[in-house]
Formats: structure tokens, sequence, C-alpha cells
């Protein structure tokens, strides 16, 4: 049985997808540079800075990656501040509160900087449920990389098979399977233009992954 969950945040826990957008093309537009949607797309479930670095090996910018990460976070605390729509995926809590109340492990792992996790989870009071959070932006190799969900099941104290991972996101789901980890896809309305192909199971409601259903899948 599943002992540990690792939650991914932006397309799973909660829909920032919007906001990061609007932020990313005011950053865009303030340094100058025409993205494509289709490169776009590809930066989902990546780091800022990470994007960043991309950004500027594809337009040859003489600005640094922090510069460019600064920018970009700057807009989106401005949108988080002011953008009172912000809300929890539909179901998403429930199946914390499942989770959580059935003695499971959970532990927050997202591409998101710790700043832009903990305005999340102090908005909606996640740290009761949660026992370890790791962004992304504090390590060396962005999601493909395994390296966060490696560490995510070591926070958990959980071996890797004892452990799965929500993801919504084509860059995620490879992390996952590269840490060795079973992977469940969350393709929701807010998942665009992503693949769900390496993903162990793929369910559209957290209805289908409730604490009683998991144990069907293994």
């Amino acid at each position: 049985m599943f002992k540990a969950a690792l939650f991914d945040m932006d397309g799973v826990i909660v829909d920032t997808e919007p906001l990061h957008h609007k932020a990313y093309y005011q950053m865009f537009d303030e340094v100058n540079i025409t993205v494509p949607d289709a490169l776009y797309a590809l930066f989902t479930g990546q780091s800022t800075m990470g994007i960043s670095k991309q950004l500027i090996a594809h337009f040859n910018l003489e600005l640094s990656a922090q510069t460019l990460t600064d920018i970009k976070r700057k807009h989106f605390k401005m949108l988080f501040e002011n953008d009172s729509s912000l809300q929890l995926l539909d179901g998403v809590l429930e199946c914390i509160k499942d989770y959580h109340a059935n003695g499971m492990t959970l532990i927050l792992a997202s591409s998101a900087s710790m700043p832009n996790i903990n305005r999340i989870f102090e908005r909606f009071d996640l740290d009761l449920y949660f026992t370890a959070k790791i962004s992304g932006a504090d390590l060396k190799a962005s999601k493909p990389h395994p390296e966060i969900f490696i560490k995510a099941a070591q926070l958990s104290g959980k071996l890797p098979k004892e452990c799965f991972v929500i993801e919504d996101s084509t860059n995620g789901i490879k992390a996952a399977k590269s840490a060795g980890i079973y992977c469940i896809g969350y393709n929701s309305l807010h998942s665009k233009d992503q693949d769900y192909s390496q993903a162990d199971y793929v369910v559209s409601s957290f209805k289908e992954i409730s604490y009683k259903k998991l144990e069907e899948l293994q």
C-alpha cells in the first residue's frame, strides 16, 4: 500500500498558471522579447530560474538569469496579492484531508519558488497536512530531472516504491518516472498541451484517487 503522496502544486493543488502566464508575458514585454506560445508551452513544470536561463540562451540576452527571475517574480507577487479569484482546485482539499486522516505522509514537491509555495500554503492553511515542502527553485536541476522527487521521497521517510506522485505536466511526469516513482497524471481542465502517456495512471478528478481507491492501483 502507498504510504506517501508527493504533490506537485501548480495545476494540481491550485491553478496559478493564469497568474504565471500574465507574469511571464509582463516580464517578456519588460525585456523586449517575443515568446511564441509553442515555446512557452515547453516551459510548463520548470523552475523560473531554469526558464530564465533558456530565454537568455534562446534570445541571446545580456541579462543574468537572476535578473529575469526577479522581474518575473515581481510581477507574479503583484498579481497574487491583487487577484481574489485564486482558489484550490475542485476536490483537492478533500483528497488531501482524506490521505492525511488515513495516516499518509504528504510532501509538496513543486518547481515554484519557496516564497510562492508559502503564500499558497498560508492562504489555504495547508501546512496542517503536509510533513515537508521542497522547491525545485532551490535545486540544481529542474523537472524533468528527477532530483526533486528523489529528495521528496527521502523527506517522506518512505521507500520510493511506497510513494506516488500527482503531476499535471509532461516534465513533472518524466521527473517522477525517472525517479522510479509511481506517477498519477492529473489531466484537469487547466492542463493544456501536456503528454500523459508516461504516467502510470491518468485521472481527471480527485475522486478517482481517494485513499480507498489507491488500493486498486497496487
